[in-house]
């Protein structure tokens, strides 16, 4: 009788650790996926800093493209407002993303300024922090579909909808031009 008291404790016990254990595997994915999203905040930052000087550098040359660089400015004040959800940011960091390439076509027909060297130290910083955002992102969708998969696979799907550990969202491209391949042109 002592031994089978003992082997039902043993094994309550070793239930109550593999269920402490699935809990706390699921707050460090979640952990990760928190810590994901923030360096791609702290890239996103950086792009939001160097967008202003790269718009006054552009300015002195472009005077009569004010369009262009006022959607820049738009793109980017609207990037920063949004705070909410990672599909609305995604969507306006993609916005963003699409005016920064308009920016930088419309400098390909000043000569002057693609040969300043501001400009051109600029327009290497922000490639910089782009490859940084791209590799931040690509982190934060390996996090997250390492999370998801962890609340959706059984048995722990069970005890994520128990303590409520809800999905993460991706970060998606939403415009269609962005997922096809640029066309490449030596003339």
């Amino acid at each position: 009788m002592a031994i089978v008291l003992l082997v039902l404790l043993a094994l309550a016990a070793g239930v109550v650790f593999w269920l402490i254990g699935m809990y706390n595997g699921l707050v460090r994915l979640r952990n990760e996926v928190k810590n994901a999203w923030s360096q791609i905040d702290v890239q996103l930052k950086r792009r939001y800093d160097l967008i202003p000087n790269l718009v006054e550098t552009v300015k002195g040359y472009a005077k009569h493209e004010r369009e262009t660089l006022d959607a820049v400015v738009r793109a980017r004040q609207q990037a920063i407002s949004i705070t909410d959800s990672v599909v609305d940011r995604a969507k306006a960091e993609n916005v963003l993303s699409q005016t920064l390439r308009s920016l930088f076509a419309v400098a390909e027909s000043y000569p002057d300024l693609k040969a300043n060297q501001n400009f051109l130290a600029l327009q290497e910083e922000l490639t910089s922090t782009e490859n940084k955002i791209s590799f931040a992102r690509q982190y934060y969708n390996d996090a997250t579909m390492k999370y998801n998969n962890q609340t959706e696979v059984f048995p722990s799907n069970i005890f994520a909808g128990m303590f409520h550990f809800e999905r993460a969202q991706f970060f998606e491209i939403e415009a269609p031009a962005q997922r096809e391949a640029p066309k490449v042109s030596f003339q």
